[in-house]
């Protein structure tokens, strides 16, 4: 046999009847009707009914809920994957063809210094502005141009270098880290 308190939803297995517990007497439960009109049934055939019990709300979760909707919505910053947190920040594309609209009458030497000293200008700004990674991307090409960047890298005691995400880059990437002083 189903237990009723009084405040509960209940309907009527035979008719459609639903109301409120107002008193329990023995088997025999008074509702009160959704009109009004107090009805007694035997607790065998009502039901109660799910998620329909009267809510209780104490004085102080109404409080707290009338606090937090008249407080101005906080902006929430999403929480940062892992993934995108060794993301660099920087990028340089040393390839040629990104740093000048045409290589006509420039030799090699004068492509290379030029790579060079982007590679340089770069480097600076990034410590300048406390950018701790940076991905230089070189192209494979015959590896001159790499191996000068390391030596430009070796120069700095603040800085390890390595070779950048193959699956992002591909073979032509080196990616450095720049260990920051405090302060």
């Amino acid at each position: 046999m189903m237990q009723f308190q009084a405040g509960d939803m209940v309907e009527t297995l035979d008719d459609v009847i639903t109301g409120r517990v107002i008193a329990i007497d023995g088997d025999q439960v008074t509702i009160e009707t959704e009109t009004g009109f107090p009805m007694i049934y035997p607790a065998t055939s009502l039901i109660k009914v799910p998620g329909k019990e009267q809510i209780r709300v104490s004085n102080f979760e109404a409080a707290r809920a009338k606090r937090t909707k008249e407080e101005p919505a906080r902006k929430k910053t999403p929480a940062r994957k892992t993934k995108d947190r060794n993301v660099p920040k920087m990028e340089v594309d040393l390839h040629i063809h990104q740093l000048v609209p045409t290589t006509k009458g420039m030799s090699n030497y004068d492509m290379l210094n030029l790579q060079l000293e982007t590679a340089k200008r770069k480097l600076e700004f990034a410590m300048q502005k406390r950018i701790q990674k940076v991905v230089f991307i070189h192209g494979v090409g015959s590896g001159v141009l790499y191996e000068e960047l390391k030596y430009l890298f070796g120069r700095y005691d603040n800085i390890t270098y390595y070779e950048a995400d193959y699956q992002k880059y591909g073979a032509g990437a080196t990616e450095i880290y720049i260990y920051q002083n405090p302060g």
